[in-house]
């Protein structure tokens, strides 16, 4: 019991336990073990989970239940005593800035109920590593390199949010890959020179186009159409 305390402790406990009353939520305490719900108003917010729940939730943190890693931690599917499927984050160091940090998204994410945002369901702090448990979203984000990012191809609907079209170039990335040898392809303007050089297409190569747009945006004129002209003509 003094080890868990001392864990408590060490993990930002009191410090997240301070900020959860400022912001008016309730905890009460049993052994340790916090009561299953603790509420704000009418939402449901963070649950205080016991150590043991989640080593049965996870086989024990089984390899074969990782589905994510990180240099923040590890993340494994668990299945909780409700039938409800969760991730658990497990992190892997301890210091004041991990501590500030795992504070920090406890309390926020306590108070958002947003359908973009994933949920957090509630956190354990009686283990050496502070544990964040989530609901699990099955279907991860498609890696995807678009190859042509360009002004001409953000437009913009009535409420001015920007939508990302033309992706006959595109392509998909095998989960075990980092890079597609493939022949260039896109607007000579916005395209990565390490592509134009190597062949070699990467998530980066969408990036630096973004980042020419960004400078259109910041000059706006197309600056870097002017340079290619003057390379052209030399």
């Amino acid at each position: 019991m003094k080890l868990r305390e001392s864990f408590f402790q060490k993990n930002g406990g009191l410090i997240l336990k301070e900020k959860l009353i400022k912001f008016e939520f309730h905890i009460t305490k049993d052994q340790f073990s916090y009561s299953e719900t603790t509420k704000l108003g009418s939402k449901e917010t963070t649950k205080i989970f016991i150590v043991e729940e989640l080593k049965k939730a996870t086989n024990n943190y089984a390899e074969s239940r990782i589905i994510g890693q990180g240099g923040f931690g590890t993340v494994y599917k668990g299945f909780l005593l409700d039938k409800r499927i969760v991730a658990i984050k497990k992190s892997k160091t301890v210091d004041q800035n991990q501590i500030d940090q795992f504070v920090n998204e406890v309390v926020l994410l306590s108070q958002i109920d947003h359908g973009n945002v994933v949920k957090l369901l509630g956190c354990c702090l009686e283990t050496q590593f502070h544990l964040l448990v989530y609901e699990f979203v099955p279907k991860d984000s498609t890696p995807i390199i678009h190859k042509d990012v360009k002004s001409s191809n953000i437009l913009l609907d009535d409420d001015f949010t920007a939508k990302v079209s033309n992706f006959e170039t595109s392509r998909l990335v095998p989960r075990d890959q980092k890079e597609l040898a493939t022949a260039v392809q896109g607007t000579l303007e916005y395209l990565d020179p390490e592509n134009l050089q190597t062949n070699q297409l990467t998530e980066k190569s969408d990036v630096y186009s973004v980042g020419v747009v960004l400078v259109e945006l910041l000059t706006g004129g197309m600056y870097f159409h002017s340079i290619s002209l003057r390379m052209t003509e030399v």
